[in-house]
C-alpha cells in the first residue's frame, strides 16, 4: 500500500501542475479537443512508429546534388549513385555490416525518419577522389558526401568502414 501510494504520488500528483499547464496550453487552441475526438488521425503526426526503413525510402529521402550535365564529374557522380542504390539494397538485405538505420544515423544524426519529416531534407553530395575515399557527413545540414570510387567493392568497403568507425554521438 505504501509503495502504491508513493508511485501514485511520484507519477501523477508530483507532476500534476505541469500536466495541467500542458493541457491548458493545448486547450488554448481547440487542439486538445481535436486530439480527444480523433486520436487515430493525429497519432502518426505525434507518435513514433517503429517502422523498418527500406532501401527505396532511403533512396527517395536523399536528393543528389549533381555537377553540370555532360561533365566528366557528372559521369562519376552517376556511377556513385548506382553504387549508392546497390549499397542501400545490400544494407536492407543484411549483406553489409551496416544497417539502413546506421546509414541514416551517420548522415543525419537520427536513426529513423521523425513523424513530422526531416528539415532540412537530406542531400547527397560527392567527394573528389583526392579529398577522401571515405564518406563524410554534416548532421546539422543533413548532408551525406559520397566518395567517387572506381568499383562497387571499394565503395561498399569504404562506406562500411566509414560508418562503422564513426559512432554518431555515441548512440549506436
Amino acid at each position: 500500500m505504501i509503495v502504491e501510494d508513493y508511485l501514485k504520488w511520484y507519477i501523477i500528483h508530483r507532476n500534476n501542475t505541469a500536466i495541467e499547464r500542458f493541457k491548458a496550453g493545448l486547450e488554448s487552441l481547440p487542439f486538445l479537443t481535436a486530439l480527444q475526438q480523433h486520436p487515430t488521425v493525429l497519432t502518426p503526426a505525434l507518435c513514433h512508429a517503429d517502422m523498418k526503413l527500406s532501401a527505396a525510402e532511403m533512396e527517395n529521402l536523399f536528393q543528389p546534388e549533381f555537377s553540370q550535365q555532360g561533365s566528366n564529374r557528372r559521369a562519376q557522380e552517376e556511377k556513385a549513385m548506382s553504387y549508392w542504390a546497390d549499397y542501400l539494397l545490400d544494407c536492407e538485405e543484411n549483406d553489409s555490416s551496416v544497417t539502413l538505420e546506421e546509414v541514416l544515423m551517420f548522415a543525419t544524426g537520427v536513426p529513423c525518419v521523425p513523424p513530422a519529416g526531416m528539415s532540412p531534407l537530406p542531400r547527397l553530395q560527392f567527394l573528389c577522389s583526392t579529398t577522401s575515399t571515405f564518406p563524410m557527413a554534416n548532421t546539422c545540414a543533413n548532408i551525406l558526401k559520397l566518395p567517387l570510387l572506381d568499383t562497387y567493392g571499394a565503395f561498399k568497403a569504404n562506406m562500411n568502414f566509414g560508418i562503422n568507425n564513426s559512432p554518431g554521438f555515441g548512440c549506436l
